[in-house]
């Protein structure tokens, strides 16, 4: 149960930290220019080579190596603990 909480947990803190990132440089730069969507498009690209990474690597090795139903097991494991950590988010963006 350890490994999907970790990759769960390492999709959170890879958006906690973007989203700190965001926020300070959005802070700081004065006016829009034509890089921020340049910028935004290209995170979107490398987070979903990372979400892609932590949600559907290992699960996809199991399935390669023919065990299909703890790879469906582990996936729905990782998905249903990051399901978790956005409930969480999103209690806490009405509690605070």
């Amino acid at each position: 149960m350890k490994k999907p909480f970790f990759y769960a947990l390492g999709a959170v803190l890879y958006i906690v930290v973007i989203v700190f990132i965001i926020n300070t440089i959005t802070s700081v730069l004065p006016g829009k220019t034509i890089l921020i969507p340049m910028v935004m498009l290209g995170l979107f690209v490398l987070s979903v080579a990372v979400m892609g990474f932590l949600f559907i690597f290992e699960p996809l090795q199991l399935y390669m190596d023919n065990r299909k139903q703890e790879a469906v097991v582990f996936f729905a494991k990782i998905v249903g603990i990051f399901a978790c950590f956005v409930a969480i988010f999103l209690i806490l963006l009405f509690v605070l």
